[in-house]
């Protein structure tokens, strides 16, 4: 009886383990799904972008599937601290606050925070920041933050609205409620060459540098992300990318 015992319990101990390595086998990473040219739903449905793309390909490289979940980006860290997403490839800027509750990789983008304003606009930064003007902000970013906290500082003279993406502030902007947006560059050249909307500078925000945002319990995972990650900045494949959404302009 217990000879049957032993090797009923090492059988449910082999399903149990056997199910740990199927489940490790298979990534959930957090998108903000309206980013272009990061990350997006296509035409199709389906989550498309930069980060989408790289991920895909960091994710097969390290020989496990991915698949893309939107979340509201104001929870997107409190969503992969409760294990409902894995990885957040998805154009997370690496700051002090966030590395607190999250390990980052290795950095792979380099971005600065610009204002855009309707195209044709005379207004400069210095309008927009102390002539009682409204501007538009995704929240959760490290560029609403930064805005608040500096405001109070300095004693702007300026109204912040929050948005839950960049380009529902961009579309504030051309339909008139706020004067201006204050967003990343890269989605801000996009939104320029699509939407009548164009950049009118930074706005004293330093850059900031992207990566990928894991939990701090997921040493293993972190070391083979920056594994794949480094090698796939150094492939054509990367440079490719780079191309294909209009990075390099």
């Amino acid at each position: 009886m217990v000879k049957k015992n032993v090797l009923l319990f090492c059988s449910l101990l082999a399903l149990v383990c056997a199910g740990h390595a199927l489940a490790a086998e298979k990534l959930v990473n957090g998108i903000d799904a309206n980013f272009p040219p990061f990350a997006y739903i296509d035409q199709t449905g389906q989550p498309s972008g930069f980060d989408v793309e790289a991920m895909n390909w960091v994710a097969k490289e390290i020989g496990v599937e991915v698949s893309h979940q939107p979340i509201e980006w104001d929870g997107i860290i409190t969503s992969l601290l409760t294990k409902k997403i894995d990885i957040i490839a998805s154009g997370m800027s690496i700051t002090e606050e966030r590395a607190q509750k999250v390990d980052f990789s290795v950095p792979y983008w380099v971005i600065k925070q610009v204002m855009v304003a309707k195209k044709g606009s005379p207004l400069t930064i210095d309008d927009i920041l102390t002539g009682k003007k409204t501007v538009g902000v995704q929240q959760g970013t490290s560029e609403a933050k930064w805005l608040k906290e500096e405001a109070a500082k300095k004693g702007w003279n300026l109204e912040l609205r929050y948005y839950s993406s960049s380009p529902l502030a961009v579309e504030d902007v051309l339909n008139g409620r706020i004067d201006a947006a204050a967003m990343d560059d890269a989605p801000a050249k996009d939104a320029a060459s699509k939407k009548d909307v164009q950049l009118v500078g930074t706005f004293g925000m330093h850059a900031e540098e992207f990566g990928y945002a894991v939990r701090k319990d997921d040493k293993e995972l972190l070391e083979k992300v920056n594994k794949a990650l480094t090698k796939l900045m150094a492939t054509p494949e990367w440079t490719e990318l780079i191309k294909k959404y209009e990075l390099d302009k």
